[in-house]
């Protein structure tokens, strides 16, 4: 294999696939990349077993086609460290890949491409195209709320579902829930729900961090692929079943406060730098249109923030977890925000004043 491209071409496809490897590995080919290239374009593929990537670039001057795996976070510093506009060459050597620009040249250990796994999807049963800034928004709004490692493992991961009229995602650890719907579903579909594993939605918001071109959802039973452009992304889904969320959502909040989001953002970053380091609780405060956030440590230290919110209520005091107020307030796009709850003891909807695509719900601390 031998082929020469400028620096630039290969920068971000380098980074996508590279972003995949993991840093220690049960097989040593995991930590390369393969590299094909054929006719006149290459393709890279980084993977972990769990989620595979995909890059194809076209318009590559390849002079003998052929397969080597590469590995992959020495290749991606090299290349981050030529100069820009640089013109690079690499060459496989039976067991050796050589990559050479200017006067600089490196010699690079491969294994054999026939030992590299690839992830096998099946052709999907659902396929359905998604407009770039929608998918990002599906997951920009709600993966934050996904579980780390907890043993309910179905929950360490992004629920994707689709109907006939809409996608959805749903994240939760079981303390609190995101929400987020968007329109085009695929018809004559019911609904179907597979659960994205942590590391498949982290490399997909990766993927969709730029660009603009319509996102290809495959949907099989056990992978998901995403396709956007010359970028193919596909990811084991998490074999178990999603609690149903719909009983999460409080049904009657009587209880309206509405506030500023800026404001409110500012007064529980303050208060949060007092707050308990382990529970983070914060207290909330509600009467005569104004709200009062407290919080305290072990030290004996105290903060208080008063803000000036619409809210008609009985007097209310309600704890929280300050880290997951701040997340919601983090993602909400809306100058206003509204929280409702039934009572002191009952989870809070949390919502913006004009998007009624996104929708959060965070369950009270005991006080």
């Amino acid at each position: 294999m031998k082929f020469t491209v400028e620096r630039e071409s290969l920068l971000r496809p380098l980074q996508l696939t590279t972003g995949v490897v993991e840093r220690r590995q049960t097989l040593p080919v995991l930590s390369n990349l393969l590299i094909e290239a054929t006719g006149d374009s290459i393709s890279i593929t980084g993977t972990d077993l769990e989620v595979e990537v995909v890059v194809t670039a076209s318009g590559i001057k390849v002079e003998r086609e052929g397969t080597a795996t590469v590995p992959a976070r020495k290749l991606a510093d090299i290349w981050r460290s030529l100069p820009d506009q640089a013109s690079v060459s690499i060459a496989t050597d039976e067991n050796k890949t050589i990559v050479r620009s200017g006067k600089s040249r490196f010699t690079l250990a491969s294994l054999p491409s026939e030992d590299f796994p690839r992830v096998e999807a099946q052709s999907g049963d659902v396929s359905v195209v998604c407009q770039h800034n929608d998918f990002r928004r599906l997951l920009e709004k709600t993966s934050f709320a996904m579980a780390q490692q907890d043993v309910r493992y179905f929950l360490n991961g992004l629920m994707l579902e689709i109907t006939g009229d809409h996608m959805r995602t749903v994240a939760t650890d079981g303390h609190r829930l995101a929400m987020c719907t968007v329109g085009g579903g695929v018809d004559g579909i019911e609904k179907i729900q597979s659960i994205v594993p942590r590391k498949g939605v982290l490399e997909l918001q990766r993927l969709v961090s730029e660009g603009t071109d319509d996102i290809t959802l495959s949907m099989g039973r056990n992978h998901l692929r995403v396709t956007r452009g010359s970028y193919t992304l596909t990811t084991k889904l998490v074999d178990g079943k999603f609690p149903p969320y719909e009983s999460v959502i409080p049904k009657v909040t009587g209880q309206v406060m509405i506030g500023d989001r800026d404001t409110l953002k500012q007064a529980f970053h303050r208060a949060a730098i007092l707050s308990n380091e382990k529970f983070r609780c914060v207290r909330l405060m509600l009467k005569n249109e104004q709200l009062t956030v407290e919080a305290n440590n072990p030290d004996q230290e105290e903060a208080e923030e008063i803000v000036p919110v619409e809210y008609q209520g009985e007097d209310l005091e309600i704890g929280f977890n300050v880290g997951y107020l701040q997340d919601v307030l983090n993602v909400l796009d809306t100058e206003v925000v509204k929280l409702s709850v039934a009572d002191a003891n009952s989870s809070a909807l949390i919502e913006g004043d004009n998007s009624e695509d996104t929708t959060y719900v965070v369950m009270p601390m005991r006080l």
